[in-house]
């Protein structure tokens, strides 16, 4: 698909201006403001592309002028990229002004491929789009003919047919390319395809030869698409666009119980969802959710999204409708049946839900359960990881005897500090506990006094050559603070005073 005047349609679809207003885009090239871009009105003044604004202006001193915004104009090219997925999820971009859609296997939703190309162009049409479309057997054939053929529809193993009369241009080379294959009195694809290739392959290399296998269907081309292709997908399509928020979750719960037959038959559930809301407008809404654990109940993915919902609030605005929605399962994992009990309720499957929920409203990213590490390093001792990981990932570590919890290792403050304070203390001994500590501008009299409890730092881990030694001591102050201190380092002569910090709070 070819938006031919993208630029210009950009700029006449915010100004809602009449289409036969000429008008230009320029930028700035080799030091000369030139232009880029016209509407129609503006190529039949005989304007040109790369034509000097000056040159122009002497023509048409009236001439309504607009500065290129190439931003602006991915931006809207990624809009419509994200439009065209109603007619197949596999569309990739081909900027500045092109889309490729790979439509096999969806041409009968629209009963054929002509059908469905009508269709997208009326519908373009009616959002303010020039553009031109081919269906062909492969992408190489379908730019061509869209950007310089006379027919739309390819039949199949009609590539030959429809590329050799074409100038070399529709192979996408570029322009200095085109200009010496002219200067050598060849002009169309046919000319390139009738003389030996060696002689193009050392002047111009194995592209140009490429492309033009490519175009006539000898070589394959894969379509990259901008989205990541579901593993499983189901949609519904409305004649009369829905806007009601109920109306919508009760789709998403019969297009959950489509992909749950599909789901439960390779025996895997959704790790990832992702809904699209396609509005009648053109704009596309895309619901991402993920889940604990492998999901196919349908309504707890309703439950879910009503969640999501209900976060979202106007941000998901359905404007005049939506005509259709998708629901895909993007990643998804490996689930056997399980025999539930009889006895009491599956305190797993109440955390999982839990998690979700969480995740529907703040993000899954938000959501972090502490890991154990192997380190005694008490700052290092718990990670937090996402709450979503497979349930396998957390069953390993908790199984792991040397990050079991000792029943009678020395009790951890509940406030542990993400960085120790520092603090002044005065200890009576020099290896001895302090018997009063001035933290954040106050004075505390040590009253109670547990430890050392010695923590150094692994061997492996000492990548410096500075060696990290602690003595942690619980105390209790006289206003009843139980905090936890430690001395770092050990009284020397070259270290007469070792720093104290505070690492955490009891109560």
């Amino acid at each position: 698909m070819w938006l031919r005047r993208l630029s210009t349609d950009r700029i006449e679809r915010r100004l809602a201006a009449p289409d036969d207003t000429p008008r230009v885009v320029v930028a700035a090239i080799e030091q000369a403001q030139r232009i880029v871009a016209m509407n129609d009105a503006a190529a039949r003044l005989r304007l040109r592309p790369d034509m000097p604004l000056a040159d122009a202006r002497a023509m048409y001193p009236s001439l309504p002028v607009f500065e290129a915004d190439f931003e602006a104009d991915r931006r809207l090219l990624e809009a419509v990229a994200d439009w065209c997925d109603r007619y197949t999820p596999l569309v990739g971009l081909d900027p500045p002004d092109g889309l490729f859609l790979d439509i096999t296997g969806c041409a009968h939703l629209y009963n054929g491929e002509a059908t469905l190309a009508r269709d997208l162009l009326t519908r373009l049409k009616q959002q303010g789009f020039a553009a031109r479309v081919a269906v062909a057997d492969t992408p190489g054939c379908a730019w061509g003919v869209a950007r310089y053929g006379k027919q739309g529809f390819v039949p199949r193993g009609g590539n030959e047919a429809a590329m050799l009369p074409l100038p070399i241009a529709a192979l996408r080379t570029d322009a200095g390319t085109v200009a010496d294959l002219k200067t050598s009195g060849l002009v169309t694809v046919g000319d390139l395809a009738a003389r030996p290739r060696a002689p193009f392959v050392a002047r111009f290399g194995a592209g140009l030869i490429l492309r033009l296998d490519r175009a006539l269907g000898r070589a394959d081309e894969p379509i990259r698409p901008r989205l990541p292709v579901p593993a499983a997908m189901a949609e519904q399509r409305f004649p009369d666009p829905i806007a009601r928020e109920e109306d919508v979750l009760g789709t998403i719960e019969q297009l959950a119980g489509r992909l749950a037959t599909l789901l439960e038959r390779r025996g895997e559930g959704g790790r990832l969802f992702q809904v699209a809301l396609f509005r009648a407008d053109g704009r596309v809404h895309r619901l991402e959710l993920g889940t604990g654990a492998p999901l196919r109940d349908p309504p707890r993915v309703r439950k879910l999204y009503q969640e999501r919902l209900a976060v979202l609030a106007d941000a998901c605005d359905p404007g005049f409708g939506y005509d259709m929605i998708r629901l895909s399962a993007v990643a998804t994992e490996r689930v056997d049946s399980v025999q539930t009990g009889l006895a009491g309720g599956d305190h797993a499957d109440e955390l999982t839900h839990l998690i979700d929920r969480l995740g529907a409203r703040f993000g899954l990213r938000r959501v972090t359960r502490l890991v154990p590490q192997d380190t005694h390093i008490p700052e290092y001792a718990v990670a937090a990881l996402p709450a979503h990981a497979p349930a396998a990932f957390f069953a390993a570590i908790e199984a792991r005897d040397d990050l079991a919890q000792d029943s009678l290792s020395p009790v951890r403050p509940l406030h542990l500090f993400e960085h120790p304070e520092s603090v002044e203390a005065i200890a009576q001994v020099p290896d001895g506990p302090p018997v009063r500590f001035n933290w954040r501008r106050t004075l505390h009299h040590v009253v109670r006094v547990e430890g050392p409890e010695r923590i150094e730092m692994e061997w492996w881990r000492d990548d410096r050559g500075n060696r990290l030694a602690r003595d942690y001591f619980r105390v209790e102050s006289r206003t009843g603070m139980r905090a936890w201190l430690y001395r770092e380092g050990f009284y020397s002569d070259k270290n007469p005073h070792p720093h104290w910090y505070l690492h955490g709070l009891f109560a």
